[in-house]
């Protein structure tokens, strides 16, 4: 998106779907509440995080199968699925029976990496191969080839009076294996993805990269570092889809007390924008807060999001429902319109 002229295309958010662990029912429904909101005002698509042993939404499949019966045109993303808990087998099924049930909506977002806090949940997760489990982008190989429908056995065929066996995943859904996004952060990883021909999904957290000056470190020109490597190993080039997710609080229609709320939640979380943070130089981006009005002005400054025609901006965590209600509202009616993205346009 190198200038304003330039229409944003699709519409996106992001949310965690907190709950409550001693009531889980009531956080879960409202998740799915949100994403059908999201619908109403002409989002075209919704993204759930995943979090195991957190108290957030642990199965994120799961939640966009009843999603996918309560909505009918927006699409439905996981953003994403850390593959070190999955067994890419089971996983294809459930995605593409998702995506069956969904009329071909589904956007599975991936990574790969050990589980986090591995060593206090390998015991648990994989008893008897800890040891030998492959956390690298064969991962991610192993489930993109049973998507697209390579084999997956040696047999097929029928076998006794009704058993008829398929070789292949079943049910193969038309199309998911383009609609496969990898959630990346560092140069490699996007490289990898442009190279897979997978989609790419850069969020508010990239990682600084070895070679970079510590005091010359920037997050925007970092992440446009990242687009622009995905796009040239990518077999489609330029139109290889890239959404980029930020965290984004319009404030056009926010009561005061809610503008204080959230420019507490900001002020809390911008420390940590200073610079990378641990072994991994993490870099975070600032949370933009305003009118929308002032965050169009921010975005259209920002290198990374002038890369791109997709954006799924991300709910802040643990804010009440009326305070997602008037931020999906105001980015839906004003801030979407301002970067000049229109409900519908995106097909």
């Amino acid at each position: 998106m190198p200038a304003p002229s330039v229409p944003l295309e699709k519409l996106g958010f992001l949310t965690i779907g907190s709950f409550d662990g001693a009531d889980p029912g009531p956080g879960h429904e409202r998740t799915l509440r949100v994403i059908e909101l999201g619908e109403r005002l002409g989002f075209d698509s919704a993204w759930v995080r995943h979090r195991h042993l957190q108290y957030g939404i642990s199965s994120p499949v799961a939640v966009l199968a009843a999603a996918t019966q309560r909505t009918r045109r927006i699409e439905l993303g996981t953003a994403v699925i850390p593959l070190g808990w999955e067994n890419p087998l089971r996983l294809a099924e459930d995605l593409a029976t998702v995506d069956v049930l969904s009329g071909g909506r589904l956007n599975p977002g991936v990574s790969v990496g050990p589980p986090m806090h591995w060593d206090d949940v390998k015991g648990a997760l994989y008893p008897d191969t800890a040891e030998i489990e492959d956390f690298s982008y064969a991962r991610v190989s192993r489930l993109l080839d049973l998507v697209r429908g390579k084999p997956a056995s040696t047999f097929h065929g029928r076998e006794g009076v009704v058993e008829e066996w398929s070789d292949r995943v079943q049910p193969q859904s038309p199309g998911l294996g383009q609609r496969m996004w990898y959630g990346g952060g560092s140069l490699a990883s996007a490289r990898w993805a442009g190279e897979q021909g997978m989609n790419f999904l850069t969020s508010s957290v990239v990682r600084a990269e070895e070679s970079q000056d510590l005091g010359a470190m920037d997050f925007a020109g970092t992440q446009r570092a990242h687009i622009r490597a995905f796009r040239a190993h990518s077999p489609a080039g330029q139109a290889a889809r890239v959404s980029q997710g930020l965290v984004v609080i319009p404030t056009d229609n926010a009561s005061p007390a809610q503008r204080a709320a959230y420019a507490a939640y900001v002020e809390a979380r911008t420390p940590r924008t200073a610079l990378p943070q641990g072994p991994a130089r993490m870099m975070f981006a600032r949370d933009l807060l305003g009118t929308s009005e002032q965050i169009a002005e921010a975005l259209y400054a920002h290198a990374g999001f002038r890369e791109v025609t997709e954006v799924a901006f991300a709910l802040p965590f643990d804010f009440a429902d009326e305070d997602y209600e008037q931020i999906l509202t105001d980015i839906a009616t004003r801030l979407g319109p301002a970067l000049g993205w229109r409900p519908g346009a995106s097909g």
